[in-house]
């Protein structure tokens, strides 16, 4: 599902209406120091809001939560990290290169009583390190996307990425949100398996895998007592995989399991049997 995009003079900085904080509103985009113009330039990109309805349901795309550490690439007046703390009770950290914009942005999350849960870097998007984030949000450009795609796909196996307008190209979404015609797109960060791999549940199984892989997809063949044959249904989920493949004896098996660097753990399953499963690359 590849999506082309004319590329339009549109904005980076992803943006987020703030609510109230402690009951009393605050400007919309500025206050009493500082008032940003929409579409004002900045380093790689304008300043353009992304629209409320929007900003909630890309953070409910990412099911984010209290246990989550939320970056924002191109904080503006730091919306999105102020609505990931206030609203879902989230960690949050915005990254700004316009001074005069994070400095708002601290003010903004302070007013909304959030400044224990909210920081706010005045940093380059592409030199700062967001590698502890389990989720990041961002409004860029295609090309902007495209080259922090590699930086993205070496995040943790289940981290979520949310855009609002541009895909990542090849790198095919997970879901897909619309809103008064406007498209959010959802990844997840699959685990990287790519290789040669043996598999072994110590009692029936002893196989050797070879997976192929293209972001999130993957698949591969299997080799069992010098037997090959093609995995099938195979599947890369953030840090969980899976597969069915047929036996020697002709039996029908599939594996769950759950990627840890260059090891997994998880199940073979096959009719009245469950079996602890394991593996290594080679």
């Amino acid at each position: 599902m590849r999506r082309r995009h004319a590329l339009r003079t549109l904005a980076g900085g992803v943006v987020l209406v703030t609510g109230l904080a402690r009951g009393q509103a605050f400007p919309r985009y500025g206050d009493e120091r500082y008032e940003p113009r929409l579409r004002q330039p900045g380093k790689d990109v304008m300043w353009l809001p992304t629209p409320e309805a929007m900003v909630r349901r890309m953070l409910e795309m990412a099911k984010v939560g209290r246990d989550d550490v939320v970056y924002d690439l191109g904080a503006g007046e730091g919306r999105i990290p102020i609505a990931a703390a206030r609203d879902f009770g989230a960690t949050a950290i915005g990254i700004e290169y316009d001074p005069q914009l994070a400095a708002l942005a601290r003010r903004n999350a302070q007013r909304a009583g959030v400044a224990d849960r909210v920081t706010i870097i005045t940093g380059d998007i592409f030199k700062e390190d967001f590698s502890r984030a389990s989720v990041v949000s961002l409004y860029l450009l295609p090309d902007l996307n495209q080259q922090l795609r590699p930086q993205l796909l070496a995040l943790r196996p289940g981290t979520r990425v949310v855009s609002y307008r541009w895909d990542m190209g090849e790198w095919e979404p997970d879901d897909v949100a619309t809103i008064d015609g406007n498209e959010a797109f959802l990844w997840l960060v699959p685990a990287r398996v790519a290789g040669r791999w043996k598999l072994t549940d110590d009692v029936f199984l002893a196989a050797e895998v070879e997976f192929v892989q293209y972001f999130q997809r993957i698949g591969g063949t299997i080799t069992i007592r010098g037997t090959t044959s093609a995995l099938a249904g195979a599947f890369a989920e953030g840090p969980a995989i899976g597969f069915t493949f047929k036996d020697v004896d002709g039996a029908i098996r599939s594996v769950r399991a759950r990627v840890d660097g260059d090891r997994l753990t998880g199940e073979v399953r096959f009719p009245g049997n469950v079996r602890p499963l394991t593996g290594r690359r080679q």
